[in-house]
């Protein structure tokens, strides 16, 4: 097997060169970080889990005409994707107060949001990827107010897709982050959702029970992170509904 080309290792994937020009090859791990990567473990089975979410809802995405860099899923860890230039913003949007906003404001965690709030972090682990506002932003030229406008749309779509999804398998999405991409069509600029949507990158919420399906499990120590994501997939349809929750997950191609 020929040696590939890693670009990027990050706390949860690497980034091999593809196998054609403009595209990479997104792996992965098992690996769970927390509070800024100080909280570290390895959860077996974790990065197939996400591999196949991610897939899930990219294509969904891409089906109703929300880009995303995602091409196709290679194998039970690997997809493939589009290269992109990313923006180097988190973009948060938030349904219900929890996490660092109900800290922050002193709110109570659960409390449902007069409407989706829309969030933008600097994206840099040295910082701790802190909160930015729109003037920061424009100052420091990450991004331009058409820029912004466009990603202001594309967040908001994108939670009106995933609030729906979830909720007809009875969870509820309390908040998730995405990362944005550009890519150019000759001298044609267009932004795309990047990175990944997994529950790594979302908090979700048992409708009924409140329980976590996400990584706030492993942030605070609720249980098996395995057990809920695997929860998860199987409400979605990603795993077959016999399935119990397992340490080694076994997917559907």
């Amino acid at each position: 097997m020929a040696r590939r080309t890693k670009i990027y290792e990050g706390k949860a994937k690497i980034l091999y060169e593809g196998p054609e020009p403009g595209t990479i090859v997104q792996y992965f791990k098992d690996d769970a970080t927390a509070f800024n990567a100080q909280k570290k473990d390895v959860i077996e089975g974790k990065g197939v889990l996400n591999n196949r979410l991610s897939e899930f809802f990219m294509t969904g995405l891409n089906q109703i005409g929300v880009p995303t860099h995602f091409i196709k899923r290679l194998n039970m860890r690997e997809q493939l994707v589009r290269q992109c230039e990313i923006i180097p913003l988190e973009v948060i949007v938030r349904n219900f107060a929890a996490g660092s906003m109900a800290k922050r404001l002193g709110i109570e965690e659960g409390l449902q949001l007069p409407r989706p709030i829309v969030e933008y972090c600097y994206k840099d682990d040295k910082l701790g990827d802190p909160l930015v506002t729109e003037e920061h932003i424009a100052a420091f030229g990450w991004a331009s107010q058409q820029d912004m406008d466009d990603i202001l749309s594309l967040a908001l779509r994108v939670n009106d897709f995933l609030s729906g999804v979830m909720m007809a398998v009875g969870i509820k999405l309390v908040d998730f982050k995405i990362e944005i991409g550009r890519v150019y069509d000759g001298d044609f600029q267009r932004l795309i959702i990047a990175d990944e949507i997994s529950p790594d990158s979302c908090r979700l919420w048992d409708i009924e029970t409140g329980q976590k399906l996400d990584k706030d499990v492993f942030r605070r120590d609720l249980g098996s992170l395995t057990d809920a994501y695997t929860e998860v997939a199987r409400r979605l349809g990603v795993m077959p509904k016999s399935s119990t929750p397992i340490s080694k997950p076994t997917l559907i191609n």
